[in-house]
């Protein structure tokens, strides 16, 4: 790379998952906090139809409005990466254009095709380097079911859960989990698919509805009346043990929504129905306790870059893992930049943060 130059850095977003919009909606704000003095972007989308385009990376367009929500513009210019790390424009009947080498990806991609892995091991083809978890990390990360493998392995307490897959259902393990259950797709985010289901006659609409995202279910036992606490993670500069920020806590009340779904958490009218209280109100030692186990479930997937960590703080103090989003949501109603901006970390820092960890991380195995 060089000296002479900005850092390049393509900025992926969009995607074939069902979280396509709310991709759309992290790259608006990531596009708007980056250091335009510092780095050069190249705003890159991913069609729902697994195209890739150079997009305008428009903040306002790419940001819901009256309820809409933003798609990538399958109409822009189709691009590429190309060798030695370039990235083509490669439009039909034309000659290939070459934008030039990329230094580093910010691959803003939320659910399968994108945080699961995939994009990730295509980069790392293509040796270039890219914020966030490698291929195994954000693998585990996505699938709820290893997630919890994993977990239980490092000592950590997770929810019973029975998986689904295939037109059978275990009906007999999942009445041994009581009522009421969740049910929700294994890879899947932004809490689309996911059911709460009070009883025996409600499950096969529900697994319906989760498998809408994803064939392979899981189907958990609910926690007992919970609290939700999330811990943003960051890793560790110069080869530091990760860093986790203070402990937020998610309440919904009212509305119809029992659970932090889809509305409460991108829509309007969901400020009317979900409180965040960053920080958590939590004796020291509770949240002491909840941010140590968020790094160890960082270290435990190995994870890199960045991460949010979900739990449960049980009636009975008994502190439950729900999951860990290798790469969470950026909007200006997440917990993840909010949580950091409380702990000191403003969100263009944020951003900075994450780039100059992916600059410094060597290419290859790891």
């Amino acid at each position: 790379m060089s000296s002479e130059r900005k850092i390049r850095v393509a900025v992926v977003f969009g995607g074939r998952s069902s979280e396509h919009a709310i991709s759309c909606v992290t790259a608006a704000n990531v596009l708007q906090a980056i250091d335009r003095d510092k780095y050069e972007v190249i705003p890159i989308g991913i069609s729902t139809s697994g195209h890739w385009v150079l997009e305008s990376g428009d903040p306002e367009r790419l940001s819901i409005s009256d309820g809409k929500l933003p798609e990538v513009d399958v109409t822009a210019m189709p691009v590429l990466f190309g060798s030695n790390r370039e990235l083509v424009v490669n439009a039909p009947g034309a000659v290939p254009d070459t934008l030039g080498e990329v230094d580093v990806v910010f691959p803003l991609l939320h659910g399968p095709w994108g945080e699961d892995g995939t994009i990730q091991g295509l980069l790392e083809m293509t040796d270039i380097r890219y914020v966030g978890s490698g291929v195994l990390a954000s693998a585990v990360g996505m699938d709820k079911h290893y997630m919890k493998v994993v977990f239980a392995a490092a000592g950590l307490a997770v929810t019973p859960y029975v998986v689904v897959r295939g037109a059978q259902v275990d009906r007999a393990a999942v009445d041994a989990l009581g009522y009421p259950v969740f049910v929700k797709p294994a890879r899947g985010g932004s809490s689309l698919g996911i059911s709460k289901v009070d009883g025996p006659d409600e499950l096969d609409a529900a697994i319906a509805a989760a498998r809408i995202h994803d064939p392979k279910v899981l189907i958990e036992a609910a926690a007992t009346n919970p609290r939700e606490i999330e811990v943003a993670v960051l890793q560790g500069l110069d080869g530091g043990r990760p860093e986790a920020s203070v402990c937020g806590e998610i309440t919904v009340s009212g509305g119809g929504h029992e659970f932090y779904d889809f509305e409460t958490k991108y829509l309007p009218e969901g400020d009317d129905f979900a409180a965040l209280s960053i920080p958590a109100a939590l004796p020291d030692e509770v949240a002491a306790q909840i941010r140590a186990q968020a790094v160890t479930a960082f270290e435990a997937i190995e994870a890199e870059g960045l991460a949010r960590v979900d739990f449960f703080l049980q009636a009975d103090g008994r502190v439950v893992i729900n999951e860990i989003n290798t790469m969470p949501g950026f909007t200006p109603k997440s917990m993840f930049p909010l949580l950091w901006n409380y702990s000191g970390l403003d969100y263009p820092a944020l951003v900075d943060r994450l780039l100059t960890l992916a600059m410094t991380r060597e290419t290859g195995l790891r």
